[in-house]
């Protein structure tokens, strides 16, 4: 039997979620959110009745529209449809992100509808499939969408936490005996999921609003570990047990022989048991390179064919807001990009250092959370001051109420050696043409992801009097 028989016969005995529900209608409250979104897409394509809450419009929520889903934007009751008030036929999925105070859920609480959060709802369905989930904090997004690309002709169903550039989706839909999911250490959700096989990219510390310290984020990862019936795979020098991956150094899935060619890179890698030779990859960055080893390494014990993952790596075209050029000339390149972290700050300079290493670099940096940036202030302070100029933006709150004394300003004044400038969005496109860089980059998780549209548009509007 080979591994791919041993796993799909391993395939829970029992009828898909969708199937199984006793609701007719779900009505999600945040349903603009990445995560939320991919959920609401997939039960409409099996046939549910669906419709939601958010708080403002964007892309995501048009989407949905566009596929029959009915969305408002104002809390209030006698906005959600008529038909998802009975709470015999209806499931009211939510995110951590709303606010207690939530008119709409407090409505179904008090009215006593069957409440399910997010995580509890991927949960269930990781329960009736053959669960492949992502964890890590950072990577998870670009390894499960290359994972879902790898595992579509598996006929793989994949939940991503990002808009996969080659589905312009957030959901790739396949069958129902196979998922392929994002396992979010945010509010502990991961800890809901049921999966088979299961890699951890890495551990940094955040999210320590809801951990409180590096140590209790760990033990929650280490939860999870313990939760895979499988297989578990790891970040070489994680303190996890289970298979290892690593560039340039000793593991069980060993990438090695990187080079760049044609703006591509090209690798080997050598598996526990075979080498495969000149691996080509597209989208920029070392660490992405890890994330399509993690990648790999998932979809090979599961059972794919090295060649076909060789195949499916050379046609992935990357995850939207990682890496993404808006501006790509010989003069001028304009990236947007999701880092929030020091880390993913980090790795996004190494990536931009990497392409472009004779040319002057730019960094917008819009901030995500107060309790973030406190608690890694200096962090930040580092990562920012590798860049050869910086605009700083406000903090984004998002979730979160002021902290007395946490600013753009205390951040700014912690930044050294560089030219930088505390800016607000509407100045952008000024300092932006103000500066010498050839090569900008936007970096946020806020609303600079929709800032930066707005940006590229000005950038490339014909200037007034140019000769």
């Amino acid at each position: 039997m080979n591994k791919k028989d041993k796993y799909t016969s391993k395939i829970r005995k029992v009828l898909p979620f969708e199937k199984d529900l006793g609701w007719d209608f779900i009505y999600f409250i945040g349903i603009g959110g990445i995560g939320m979104s991919a959920i609401a897409r997939y039960f409409a394509a099996n046939g549910k009745q669906v419709a939601g809450y958010d708080k403002m419009p964007s892309q995501i929520t048009k989407d949905l529209e566009a596929v029959g889903i009915e969305i408002h934007f104002e809390d209030n009751v006698k906005n959600i449809p008529i038909s998802f008030l009975n709470k015999e036929k209806t499931l009211v999925v939510y995110t951590p992100a709303v606010p207690a105070g939530h008119t709409e859920l407090n409505y179904f609480i008090n009215n006593k509808f069957t409440i399910l959060k997010r995580a509890a709802i991927l949960g269930k369905i990781t329960e009736s499939t053959f669960c492949l989930a992502v964890a890590g904090t950072h990577g998870k997004t670009t390894t499960s969408a290359i994972l879902g690309h790898i595992m579509k002709n598996e006929k793989a169903t994949s939940f991503l936490g990002g808009i996969a550039e080659n589905y312009d989706s957030n959901l790739i839909l396949g069958g129902d005996k196979v998922s392929v999911v994002e396992a979010d250490e945010f509010d502990r959700s991961f800890l809901q999921l049921s999966p088979n096989i299961a890699c951890v990219t890495s551990m940094d510390a955040d999210h320590l609003d809801i951990y409180g310290e590096a140590e209790a984020l760990h033990e929650s990862f280490f939860a999870f570990s313990q939760r895979v019936t499988d297989t578990l795979i790891v970040a070489k020098g994680l303190p996890l047990k289970g298979l290892t991956f690593a560039i340039d150094e000793e593991a069980d899935y060993k990438a090695f022989h990187l080079k760049i060619e044609n703006g591509a890179y090209i690798f080997d890698v050598q598996t526990p048991s075979e080498i495969i030779k000149n691996i080509k990859f597209h989208v920029p960055g070392k660490h992405n390179v890890m994330n399509a080893l993690a990648a790999l390494a998932m979809a090979d014990v599961y059972g794919v064919s090295l060649e076909n993952i060789k195949n499916r790596l050379s046609t992935f075209k990357g995850v939207k807001r990682r890496f993404t050029y808006k501006i790509k000339t010989p003069n001028f390149v304009l990236i947007d990009d999701y880092a929030h972290h020091p880390t993913e700050i980090n790795a996004v300079e190494n990536s931009v250092r990497e392409m472009y290493p004779n040319e002057k670099v730019l960094v917008v940096f819009q901030p995500h959370l107060f309790s973030r940036t406190r608690d890694f202030i200096n962090d930040f302070a580092r990562s920012l001051s590798k860049f050869d100029e910086v605009l700083l933006l406000d903090i984004y709150p998002a979730r979160e109420l002021p902290i007395v004394g946490v600013t753009s300003d205390w951040l700014f004044s912690k930044i050294e050696g560089v030219h930088k400038k505390l800016t607000q969005k509407n100045n952008l496109v000024k300092d932006i043409k103000n500066s010498s860089a050839k090569v900008v980059v936007m970096l946020g998780a806020g609303d600079i992801g929709i800032t930066i549209n707005e940006v590229t548009h000005e950038l490339l509007k014909p200037q007034e009097n140019e000769v």
